[in-house]
């Protein structure tokens, strides 16, 4: 799904919120949850699922290619949990 597919439905379903107001309000939203996920809080949204900041941690690696090694610096990833009700949606028939 993309983000304009998105807005769309949120312009169906609000018809009282012009366009650029939805699309406004859904910034806010992204903004939020990257802001706390910067700042090493979880984002949890009931029902759906919990977002988590993991570390990488610093490592040698390989290029199997040329067989050269590399260092690779700590780095971030994302980790997705589902909720309760979205596990439950996902996996009934």
């Amino acid at each position: 799904m993309l983000k304009s597919d998105i807005l769309r439905r949120l312009g169906e379903k609000h018809h009282h919120l012009s366009e650029s107001d939805i699309e406004q309000i859904f910034n806010i939203f992204i903004k939020k949850v990257t802001h706390a996920l910067k700042n090493n809080k979880n984002v949890e949204l009931r029902g759906f699922g919990t977002l988590k900041k993991k570390v990488n941690k610093a490592k040698q690696v390989r290029n199997p290619k040329t067989n050269v090694k590399l260092f690779k610096e700590e780095n971030y990833k994302l980790h997705f949990k589902t909720g309760k009700i979205l596990h439950s949606k996902l996996n009934s028939n």
